[in-house]
């Protein structure tokens, strides 16, 4: 079973990630650094050539082709949510959880990163409100989980992602005989 994370940018999604993936003995697959391999640049400067549509495409492709190999904890890109498509592949392909933050928390985070192109603006916290109102319901629409990150430790939010996991697969029972 794959086990997807989304969520707002700078939500936790590679660091839970990596996490999950050592405690789970798993492989991770972080679809934002998978496109910078692929295109030979960093996803900011390919978004100032071909713009954000462009990137989709590429984005879609390669969430479609990590979800298809083998089991792997994968973290998506922020955005990852946005198509239709890439919903339902992410919900029917693995188990999603959503690392929900408030854009505050994020901001609290993030105000100082250059290298997230849809935050390079006059008004970042403003951005990132808005992307939440936007980006919420779609998070929401393709989780199978939705776990708030406020005020948790890395080792504490891993746990309740392992919690949720276990909660959630299905109970080998014994045979009764005689039945």
């Amino acid at each position: 079973m794959n086990i997807i994370l989304v969520g707002m940018p700078g939500s936790g999604k590679s660091t839970v990630g990596r996490s999950l993936a050592r405690r789970l003995q798993m492989d991770l697959a972080d679809s934002d650094q998978v496109i910078e391999q692929r295109l030979g640049c960093s996803i900011r400067s390919y978004f100032d050539q071909h713009g954000e549509a462009a990137f989709r495409d590429v984005e879609a492709s390669v969430i479609d082709e990590l979800t298809r190999g083998a089991q792997i904890v994968l973290a998506t890109g922020g955005g990852a949510v946005l198509r239709p498509a890439n919903r339902q592949r992410l919900r029917e392909r693995g188990t999603v959880i959503y690392l929900r933050s408030s854009p505050e928390q994020l901001y609290r985070r993030l105000r100082h990163d250059t290298k997230r192109p849809l935050l390079q603006v006059a008004d970042p916290l403003g951005r990132l409100r808005e992307l939440y109102n936007a980006r919420d319901p779609l998070y929401r629409e393709c989780a199978h989980f939705v776990i708030d990150t406020r005020g948790s430790a890395l080792s504490a939010l891993v746990s309740r992602v392992l919690m949720q996991l276990e909660l959630a697969s299905p109970v080998e029972r014994p045979k009764a005989e005689g039945i």
